[in-house]
């Protein structure tokens, strides 16, 4: 074996040139195995090539997905924004705001049982809101007052609550009463005094008695007239200018501007 490995060492070093027919054909023999081996690592580094490239643009396919996801999740934020924005403008242009110091907020809950008893909005004593604040939209109409008002956030209950009541009157005739809530199914003015004259059509608003709520803001209209059972007063149905359930801003009165 000694002798065959420096025979093999002296074959391939080539001293002098002395070898190299045996060289000669010893390459000869194996250039066939050559030339394969040659071609077969040559293909197996291009396969392991072409792989490391699949798993290179599986992961930048990846990574422009998650790009894609993320800026079309901004660009609807962004969407949603400019929407709020555009809502928030127009309302601003509708509402009593040189009367009153307001706090725009948007609604952020409401009555799961669709009683139409509460909304949550998404201002509260940060933004100087207390309980007892009447709650406003567009056109000075008033929807319910700040029952619970919490750091950042601030529960209303609405008009149509059971233990809402404001003072309010016709705005024809000046017929006062109290507007209380149906459990959440209606708006009735009550406690009206049968000498009193109340008609269909007639605008309710708060009449400013008794409380701060300001005189004048709109309830809105009677739809039906009755009288109490004990026949002492009358009673009329109120239709509400808005559906509590699609309002998305609200504009809560913190103080009148005199």
């Amino acid at each position: 074996m000694a002798i065959l490995a420096v025979c093999s060492l002296l074959v391939f070093l080539n001293p002098k040139q002395a070898f190299s027919p045996l060289r000669n054909f010893f390459l000869t023999a194996a250039y066939p195995f050559q030339k394969i081996f040659y071609i077969l690592s040559k293909k197996t580094g291009d396969t392991m090539e072409f792989l490391g490239s699949i798993s290179n643009l599986h992961a930048e396919n990846e990574r422009l997905i998650k790009e894609n996801s993320s800026l079309i999740s901004e660009i609807s934020n962004l969407r949603q924004e400019k929407k709020e924005n555009e809502n928030l403008r127009e309302q601003l242009g509708l509402i009593p705001k040189k009367k009153f110091d307001l706090e725009a907020a948007y609604v952020i809950g409401q009555d799961p049982q669709k009683f139409g008893s509460w909304l949550i909005i998404d201002k509260g004593t940060s933004s100087g809101i207390e309980a007892g604040m009447p709650v406003i939209v567009f056109q000075g109409i008033i929807i319910g007052r700040i029952s619970e008002a919490y750091l950042t956030s601030s529960k209303i209950e609405l008009l149509t609550n059971s233990l809402s009541s404001i003072n309010a009157s016709d705005s024809e005739t000046n017929s006062r009463g109290i507007v209380r809530g149906e459990f959440g199914l209606g708006v009735l003015l009550d406690m009206v005094a049968q000498t009193d004259v109340l008609n269909v059509g007639d605008e309710v608003v708060t009449s400013g008695l008794g409380s701060d709520v300001p005189k004048g803001l709109l309830i809105g209209k009677i739809q039906e007239i009755k009288t109490t059972q004990d026949k002492l007063f009358q009673q009329a149905l109120i239709v509400p200018s808005v559906r509590y359930s699609n309002l998305e801003t609200v504009f809560v009165i913190k103080k009148s501007i005199n």
